[in-house]
């Protein structure tokens, strides 16, 4: 009996791709076919295709049917995640069933600091008696100067614009080396930021938001395998000498694979 269970629940929920491979087929039955979802980010979502001839929402919307509306820019922060969904209200209303987030890389190479997700302050507070008792008291930073403040700010706007909606966060992918010039050049993630902080610091800080808001987080960071300090993945990369920052076509597909798989797991929405 479990056994028969279980292939069926496979069966809903994970992907069986069709095609050839290189080019998957919408999959019949997935709860994501038809489903408008908004992606959020910084140039690895932009619809000017940094680096590569094709995202990883464009590869989705072939695996899994879905409806992309892209409001990704290149070189955006957490800090500009607020106007993107902005945007995205504007245009849309509540017309949308779920919102992507995949940001944090540029915060990192920025040097923007952690901060807290929350400021404390002694409060009274009513009690069973009842009778006043002082209290600590947490409440959200929002301090848009911080990481998590930056984050907190976002989500404050989300929940607050779009209760009803599938709101998921994903972790910035690995870092590799990159040069665009003689004014922008970054190392790859075995070095830290101005401020002495890993990328990895800015990885956990955004898996702590699923917590923190009640937001799935998609570790992409993990799941998709992506690595651009190994040669053997400057493959996956724009430009194996000057830019392993940006994945081409072919990692932007494994990535999405990645994804299909884990969103397979969640709800397109909530009606």
């Amino acid at each position: 009996m479990c056994a028969v269970w279980l292939l069926g629940f496979c069966a809903a929920v994970c992907p069986a791709y069709a095609g050839d491979g290189d080019h998957p087929l919408p999959v019949a039955g997935t709860q994501w076919k038809g489903r408008k979802v908004a992606f959020m980010g910084d140039s690895i979502t932009d619809k000017a295709h940094v680096g590569t001839t094709k995202n990883y929402w464009q590869y989705l919307q072939e695996m899994l049917g879905l409806v992309p509306f892209v409001y990704g820019i290149n070189g955006q922060q957490w800090r500009d995640v607020p106007g993107q969904c902005e945007k995205l209200r504007a245009e849309r209303g509540g017309d949308i069933d779920a919102i992507l987030i995949f940001a944090g890389t540029n915060d990192f190479n920025s040097g923007t600091p952690l901060g807290e997700w929350y400021t404390t302050g002694e409060v009274p507070v009513e009690v069973t008696g009842p009778r006043s008792e002082i209290r600590t008291r947490r409440t959200l930073s929002m301090d848009g100067d911080t990481f998590r403040g930056r984050i907190n700010i976002a989500m404050s706007y989300l929940k607050a614009n779009f209760p009803d909606k599938q709101v998921i966060l994903l972790t910035p992918i690995h870092r590799g080396y990159a040069r665009f010039g003689d004014n922008n050049i970054q190392p790859d993630e075995s070095y830290p930021n101005s401020l002495g902080l890993y990328a990895d610091a800015y990885v956990d800080a955004v898996k702590e938001a699923a917590n923190v808001w009640a937001v799935p987080v998609i570790d992409l960071n993990s799941i998709c395998g992506l690595y651009p300090n190994a040669d053997s993945h400057a493959r996956y990369f724009h430009d194996a000498r000057s830019d392993r920052l940006h994945p081409n076509a072919e990692g932007h597909y494994r990535m999405a694979k990645a994804l299909a798989y884990q969103l397979s797991s969640y709800p397109a929405n909530f009606e």
